[in-house]
């Protein structure tokens, strides 16, 4: 059944259907750089074409949009997107937390991926909408590991639960591997909190500066 929504559009192939929730969407340009013939920007009409390739190329490249703007339903024998072996979120340097889970985002459930707003400024709260670029936000993506980065959880993978807590931080539920952009483990943990309203000393980890800050969201 299409999807649909204020922001969402869908765009039916042979064997998939591709679906872009133009809200979530933070212009990582994986999609018009890494397959051009399908995504095609400032065109008159329909922009996505998914049968202008092949459909493994195309899942491939649904598969790395990092907000899950776009996602993609099969037909014909082609499965749905498989969630991860391992939940993880990353931290992007002077940007959002992008996560990659079986993900419950405040009741949303339509997408393994997500990118989610640690600056405190989006518009689309808890979703990233870019306002950490023009805020000139700044925060590392290699934050110091912690203890726990040594951890073993008896399971990596599984649903997780993101919460924005009312004018704090994210409480993160369920099985989770936090790494850094560069891939590395900065920690592993079955339930964290971690900072969205931008001025805490311990990124990407809350350590209370919303309350000082006033932040609301």
């Amino acid at each position: 059944m299409p999807e649909t929504g204020e922001h969402i559009d869908e765009y039916a192939g042979e064997r998939i259907a591709v679906v872009n929730d133009g809200a979530r969407c933070i212009h990582s340009r994986y999609c018009v750089l890494g397959l051009p013939s399908v995504f095609k920007p400032n065109v008159d009409g329909p922009w996505i074409e998914p049968d202008a390739a092949a459909t493994e190329a195309v899942i491939a490249v649904v598969s790395k949009c990092p907000s899950g703007a776009l996602r993609y339903r099969g037909s014909n024998g082609v499965a749905a997107e498989a969630p991860p072996g391992v939940n993880t979120v990353r931290v992007w340097e002077d940007g959002p937390l992008a996560v990659h889970a079986e993900l419950d985002v405040a009741g949303d459930t339509a997408s393994l991926r997500a990118t989610l707003c640690r600056c405190g400024l989006s518009k689309n709260k808890p979703y990233c909408d870019h306002s950490h670029a023009e805020a000139q936000f700044r925060a590392t993506g290699e934050p110091a590991a912690k203890d726990s980065a040594a951890a073993t959880l008896a399971v990596r993978h599984g649903p997780l639960k993101v919460t924005p807590t009312k004018d704090g931080p994210l409480q993160v539920e369920g099985a989770l591997e936090i790494c850094a952009a560069s891939g590395r483990t900065v920690a592993r943990t079955i339930k964290t909190w971690l900072c969205r309203c931008g001025h805490s000393k311990d990124k990407p980890f809350c350590d209370g500066s919303h309350k000082a800050a006033g932040f609301v969201g």
